[in-house]
């Protein structure tokens, strides 16, 4: 079986060993933020036209663009921890335009509405950087574009092939994407420049708290919805030490426990892991070029994510996605040194020119993974509950087209989202333990195997695709 640019020119261990000497455990997005604004804790019971259930992206959003709508409408916020803590804070800091975590996803789950879905993307994305923009949003926002590289031959193809179906996209060679960033493991790069943003992930979401408040939305910190309980005309929202009585509400609760029973199998937490270095100097940025910012992502199935800091240091993430039996979400399974040991490796195999460097930050996240890769929606309790989940690790972005249409169904009308078949269809459940971990751990060996067999995909991957039941890392 072929070896992988990273097995083949992997540094020396004692290379990987000391750059990791000094890092410390904790996300860099969360610890950069300073002083914070903290939010009370709900102690008593009180009333609310909307109740957002999440502080990351989706119940920000949510609960801004709900007093955009309506700046009568009484909004309130609910975060069981602090505002971003989870995935909003921890994520690589990527906005797409996708909404259906890329081209290929869609064209094989929505092909008679992708065009229509690829626009609507752009005018989300757009939206963000104009809100960013006009509300001030102080969360090193930059319109850079991405780029997907090609380390092996056989994904040149891939890449060939992608840019061939879309005119927007460069595609560059060997010395030529070198010259754009320098990496001995680069064969080919396909650019874009309209479709990714980068921003800070922790500004961000505090950001968005700042000027949800401002626009007289109400933030509960601390504060863990357990139940709701349809009430007459409305939801009753209770937590430990009160109740809101809701006209209804928004359910933007990630990769935690949907408080729907019908969801609980949607989603299932795969854990993600993340380095940063410290800032470059001058010389170390002009030994790797990289003028143009752009986030990067490679093109295997297991694959690493990376882009520059507003500081300049390297975001490096990816590859692996690890389930753990019994699909919960625990903070033991952050600290996984195997984990940080291979990307501290792929990295300095990436940029050799970097030897010396050492990361200063370590973390993982739970990315609340579904079947199809794409966040799915819904209603239930006779319309006055809303969700969205299962964002795939994409949903920086999509997040705010997900407040759009949680926004849409509860007002009951129909919109040119609600009308689209992505969000009037769900995803094919994940199985229950055992089973799902049984699936899942062979589904990742398949994957590991794929990039090691010049991408072709064996029997149990092409079945998952055919019924649609698919896993990515």
């Amino acid at each position: 079986m072929a070896t992988t640019v990273f097995e083949r020119q992997a540094p020396p261990a004692s290379a990987v060993e000391h750059s990791l000497a000094q890092s410390r455990r904790g996300g860099f997005w969360l610890n950069d933020l300073g002083p914070r604004v903290q939010h009370p804790r709900l102690t008593a019971d009180i009333h609310a036209d909307l109740v957002v259930v999440g502080g990351g992206y989706c119940g920000l959003w949510t609960a801004l663009l709900a007093k955009q709508r309506d700046p009568d409408r009484s909004v309130v916020l609910l975060e069981a921890k602090t505002v971003g803590w989870a995935a909003s804070g921890r994520n690589g800091g990527f906005v797409a335009a996708s909404l259906t975590h890329g081209a290929a996803n869609g064209e094989a789950r929505f092909p008679q509405e992708l065009a229509q879905l690829d626009r609507l993307g752009m005018e989300n994305l757009d939206a963000i950087e104009r809100t960013v923009a006009e509300l001030g949003l102080d969360c090193d926002f930059e319109r850079s574009g991405g780029i997907d590289i090609a380390t092996e031959p056989h994904q040149v193809e891939w890449l060939r092939e992608a840019a061939a179906a879309d005119p927007h996209s460069q595609l560059l060679e060997g010395d030529a994407i070198r010259a754009l960033v320098d990496s001995p493991t680069y064969l080919a790069g396909l650019r874009d420049a309209r479709t990714t943003a980068l921003v800070h992930p922790a500004k961000l979401a505090v950001e968005l708290a700042r000027v949800a408040v401002e626009a007289g939305v109400q933030i509960f910190e601390d504060t863990r919805v357990t139940e709701l309980d349809s009430d007459g005309d409305g939801v009753q929202v209770r937590t430990p030490d009160a109740r809101v009585q809701a006209g209804s509400v928004a359910l933007a609760t990630n990769v935690y426990p949907s408080l729907l029973a019908r969801n609980r199998l949607m989603t299932v937490p795969v854990y993600d892991y993340v380095l940063m270095t410290e800032p470059l100097t001058d010389a170390q940025l002009a030994a790797i070029g990289w003028s143009g910012r752009e986030g990067i992502g490679d093109a295997a199935n297991q694959f690493h994510y990376y882009r520059l800091s507003a500081d300049n240091r390297i975001l490096w993430g990816g590859y692996d996605a690890v389930y753990y039996a019994g699909g919960k979400v625990r903070s033991r399974y952050e600290k996984r040194p195997k984990s940080f040991e291979r990307l501290a490796s792929h990295f300095l195999t990436t940029f050799p020119q970097l030897e010396g460097i050492r990361f200063t930050h370590r973390w993982a996240g739970a990315i609340d993974t579904c079947s199809r890769f794409c966040a799915f929606y819904g209603t239930a309790r006779k319309g006055r509950v809303a969700y969205a989940a299962g964002f795939t690790g994409l949903g920086v972005g999509a997040t705010r087209f997900a407040a759009e249409v949680m926004l849409d169904l509860l007002s009951g009308e129909k919109t040119e989202r609600t009308e689209l078949e992505m969000v009037k269809s769900l995803p094919i459940p994940f199985p229950p333990e055992p089973l799902a971990s049984i699936g899942i751990q062979a589904t990742r060996w398949s994957l590991d195997r794929a990039d090691h067999r010049e991408g072709r995909r064996n029997v149990l991957l092409k079945a998952m695709d055919a019924v649609g039941l698919g896993f990515d890392s």
